[in-house]
């Protein structure tokens, strides 16, 4: 079999995956906000692509919960109201914390000390070091999803890393842009880990319990934050 054989879908699938990274990341980081219109026509041509790996990669993040489609608008960028979302971390305190709790008795110590040489090398990213934001990255680089796999709870895991994960990772980027926010989660992350090496499960469920709590009151902030922005902005536009 030649490489011709595989050239015309192997071509569509890279647009597809492209087109599916740089759209999540987009949404992620903000370029496209929470609420906002995606225009197939204008997201084809800023990406370089035809609209039709473009509408698969829509499709996809549709099912991971970021776009969502509404009637007679088509498809936009998902939107969580203050109250939704501090129903999510809510919800989130409470599943995280017992993925640490199981993942405490079951993680090595070597597995632990993997943990420590990823926060390390989170302490050294140079945006960190600004203070300009704590950005782990997805998979293994991500201290929160080693924890939840740790759990080996395989109900646990999916309902943390399906549309949970997906929903707050829409906001986690801005909070971790906020001043002293990097440095204060990346020292609840230490004060977990040191927690989890004790394999005293209830001292570190109770960590990642007052880590999320933390998270909580800086979301609760910041959208109080927002919303005064907007007030001020309205009220000098009537004026």
């Amino acid at each position: 079999m030649t490489a011709d054989d595989f050239a015309r879908p192997l071509v569509a699938t890279n647009l597809a995956s492209l087109a599916l990274e740089r759209l999540e990341r987009a949404i992620l980081e903000g370029d496209l906000k929470p609420g906002q219109r995606l225009s197939e026509t204008e997201l084809a041509r800023r990406f370089g692509i035809s609209r039709g790996p473009l509408r698969e990669a829509i499709g996809q993040l549709e099912g991971r919960k970021l776009v969502e489609r509404v009637t007679n608008q088509g498809a936009r960028v998902v939107w969580l109201s203050p109250t939704e979302l501090i129903d999510l971390l809510v919800i989130r305190e409470s599943l995280e914390g017992t993925a640490c709790r199981l993942a405490t008795e079951r993680m090595t110590d070597a597995d632990l000390d993997e943990l420590d040489s990823m926060l390390e090398a989170h302490a050294a990213d140079s945006t960190l070091v600004a203070g300009k934001g704590y950005f782990q990255g997805a998979g293994e680089k991500d201290f929160h999803g080693r924890i939840a796999r740790a759990s080996a709870n395989s109900r646990l895991i999916a309902m943390l890393e399906g549309e949970l994960y997906s929903l707050l990772r829409l906001y986690r980027h801005r909070l971790s842009m906020r001043p002293g926010r990097p440095q204060d989660a990346l020292e609840e992350h230490r004060v977990i880990l040191a927690a989890m090496r004790t394999r005293d499960p209830d001292k570190a469920e109770a960590a990642m319990r007052a880590h999320i709590r933390k998270s909580r009151s800086a979301v609760a902030e910041l959208m109080a934050a927002e919303a005064d922005a907007a007030m001020k902005d309205a009220g000098q536009t009537a004026s």
